[in-house]
């Protein structure tokens, strides 16, 4: 049995895990809930007619995959002056609260139906993200000791979170934007973001010893944030760095989904189902749809797998899933040349697509998010976490850049170039394994107490086994 010798220990408990991790959860999944709900009609807003029954901006579709392209980047950029001014002036905790009021005002703005407004909204929304999202996501870390099996399977349960958020909002507020009105689907994704904001008011007291500012004279901490780094540390910020790069090509593919993918569900697929027609930005829930129900497998088949000797790193996690969700751009080519040919494609493409999509991402995102907040020195936790959503944001830039890219080189050639890069990287990723490992110094070697039972097993969460390396 292991002894109860720190606040992390003496956490409440459900299935398995803190507490507060479904506190973090749930206000993550409310957030999520008015960022995708607001991103699966952004596009379609902007670039429906201005005279239409629903009347949009009237904005070409260059012009909206350029401010598309803009808006997700410097949502996921502003995490880093978040996750500075986090670590520096009032820590995690507080940073995810001025987030939630932030993101409340932006979303309620973004509702009203002037040009102001939109513009203020989308600036605060961004505002908000940048304070909210990495310092949350750091959080998530902060509940578990240095070296418990459990992290990497509390982030999936919060990606999980996540996408809920993401595959609700995308039916609710995608079919009351397109079908009642764009500015109702925006407020109704402002009322998501206040139900995240009260569950995280009232979940404090499970917070209680997670992301506090550690900067106080008086914190015993203070020593980790005055001494500099040691080689350890900077050779595991350099592989975080070069980890980055992954992270830039992956959501640069990946978020074509909001954006190129989007107005092709629109323009140029088939979406009649049984006399009905699918709205477009129904499809934005079907990756959600997909992670929900394939999350747990995925991550029980790479648990398995480490368990059995086999290489299961971050960055191997990360690579194959670069590779596989490669591969389903291979379907939206097939797509492209089916819309050639018959003027025309059918709605199975962008299924099949998202599915792979969906399966690269469960390998490597929420992999991602724990492998920071296993490398990141603590003086560095935020900044780190903010560096990676970064890294997302000039992903999401790079989407946008392709989606203009398309209106000349055509959608076929754009989906078939992104196959061929994305499992190029994978693969030079995979061949440069071992370096990279080395310079992470063991930090996901899982390590148990001098207490636990000589076998070097225990039960953990989930009722799975915690294994001495």
């Amino acid at each position: 049995m292991k002894t109860l010798d720190s606040p992390l220990d003496n956490q409440p408990q459900l299935w398995g895990h803190p507490v507060g991790l479904y506190v973090l959860f749930f206000t993550e999944m409310w957030e999520r809930f008015s960022y995708y709900g607001m991103r699966a009609i952004l596009v379609l807003y902007i670039t429906a007619k201005t005279m239409e029954e629903n009347p949009g901006m009237g904005w070409t579709d260059p012009e909206a995959l350029k401010l598309y392209g803009w808006y997700t980047m410097l949502v996921y950029v502003a995490s880093i002056p978040g996750g500075i001014i986090a670590d520096k002036f009032i820590g995690q905790k507080k940073a995810v609260l001025w987030g939630g009021i932030i993101l409340v005002a932006g979303h309620t703005i973004l509702a009203i139906q002037q040009d102001w407004a939109f513009y203020t909204g989308l600036g605060l929304i961004i505002a908000g993200v940048g304070f909210l999202k990495p310092n949350i996501s750091t959080m998530v870390g902060g509940l578990y000791r240095e070296g418990d099996d459990r992290r990497d399977k509390g982030f999936t349960i919060f990606y999980i979170g996540i996408n809920i958020g993401a595959f609700i909002s995308s039916l609710l507020v995608g079919y009351v934007g397109e079908s009642i009105g764009w500015h109702y689907g925006f407020g109704l994704a402002g009322i998501g973001m206040a139900l995240g904001l009260a569950v995280y008011l009232w979940g404090q007291k499970y917070l209680t010893h997670v992301g506090n500012f550690l900067g106080n004279a008086d914190n015993p901490d203070k020593e980790a944030y005055n001494r500099p780094l040691t080689k350890i540390e900077v050779d595991r910020m350099l592989v975080m760095f070069l980890s980055f790069l992954i992270i830039i090509v992956f959501w640069g593919a990946f978020e074509q989904a909001g954006g190129l993918m989007n107005l092709y569900a629109k323009d140029k697929t088939n979406r009649m189902l049984m006399g009905y027609e699918v709205p477009a930005s129904w499809f934005q829930s079907v990756n959600a749809f997909f992670i929900i129900t394939l999350g747990t497998a995925v991550a029980g088949f790479w648990y398995n797998w480490k368990k059995k000797g086999k290489e299961g790193s971050s960055l191997f996690k990360m690579a194959i899933g670069l590779i596989i969700m490669g591969f389903g751009f291979l379907f939206m080519r097939f797509a492209a040349q089916q819309y050639e040919t018959t003027g025309s494609s059918a709605m199975y493409w962008l299924v099949l697509a998202y599915l792979l999509h969906t399966i690269g991402e469960l390998c490597a995102s929420p992999v991602a998010l724990s492998f920071i907040t296993k490398l990141a020195p603590v003086k560095y936790a935020s900044f780190m976490m903010g560096a990676y959503f970064a890294a997302t944001g000039l992903g999401n830039k790079v989407a946008g850049l392709l989606g203009e890219g398309a209106a000349d080189a055509g959608e076929k050639t754009i989906f078939t170039g992104i196959f061929i890069v994305t499992v190029v990287i994978g693969i030079l990723v995979i061949l440069l394994l071992r370096p990279l490992k080395r310079l992470t110094h063991g930090a996901e070697d899982i390590v148990l107490d001098d207490n636990d039972e000589a076998e070097g097993l225990e039960l953990g969460g989930n009722n799975t086994l915690i294994e001495r390396n």
